[in-house]
């Protein structure tokens, strides 16, 4: 009889320990729509997903982590593209030419890698902040993150025309597109934020 109830007890472990994982599975699958869905709203959904997808246990359907998170995800690309660009200096039989627009990309992208982690940093604090106190706090985010796009919009354009084609091009471009999609994406999620978060907050105002 002993015997018995301790099969009985190790299948209802068993049992609970499924359930559980079936759960999460099943949250992280809605996220993953969530995210998909929210992707959308963005200039470069594929990239957003690919971005955001295997955050979804930190995202969970919340469109504040979502934009914090799509925000992280920015700055740590922009923080290895930088890395690598100013490694790119040291190659052997780098032209003047491109010495030079490599030593302006190093600085336009650690230019851009500060704004980041400044939103990052505004967005982080901004917490439950209402009226005033979010609207101050988001518009510092919008700014930095905005003037970083610029950032590496600029180092991009260093590289413009044939003169400068080769590998060193190819592979910062490479690098550096990537990053200014990111970050594209991360602005547009995060003033879809401030636009529901305005509108909620309107909306509440209004009731009698």
């Amino acid at each position: 009889m002993a015997r018995l109830g301790f099969f009985v007890l190790v299948f209802s472990f068993a049992l609970y320990g499924a359930g559980v994982a079936a759960s999460a599975s099943t949250s992280n699958s809605s996220t993953t729509d969530y995210i998909v869905a929210s992707c959308k709203a963005t200039r470069y959904p594929a990239v957003c997903v690919e971005c955001l997808s295997g955050y979804a246990s930190l995202i969970r359907q919340n469109e504040q982590h979502l934009a914090q998170t799509a925000l992280s995800v920015s700055l740590s690309r922009a923080q290895s593209a930088a890395a690598f660009v100013a490694k790119m200096t040291q190659v052997r039989g780098i032209k003047p030419r491109e010495r030079e627009a490599v030593k302006d990309c190093t600085e336009n992208m650690g230019d851009s890698v500060d704004r980041l982690s400044r939103s990052v940093k505004e967005f982080g604090q901004m917490g439950r902040a209402v009226g005033q106190d979010f609207m101050w706090h988001m518009s510092n985010v919008q700014t930095w993150i905005s003037a970083s796009l610029t950032d590496q919009n600029t180092c991009l354009d260093g590289f413009a025309g044939s003169v400068m084609d080769g590998n060193i091009k190819a592979a910062i471009r490479r690098r550096v597109i990537n990053v200014a999609k990111v970050t594209s994406n991360a602005l547009a999620l995060v003033n879809r934020f401030a636009a529901r978060h305005r509108a909620a907050a309107a909306a509440s105002t209004e009731k009698p």
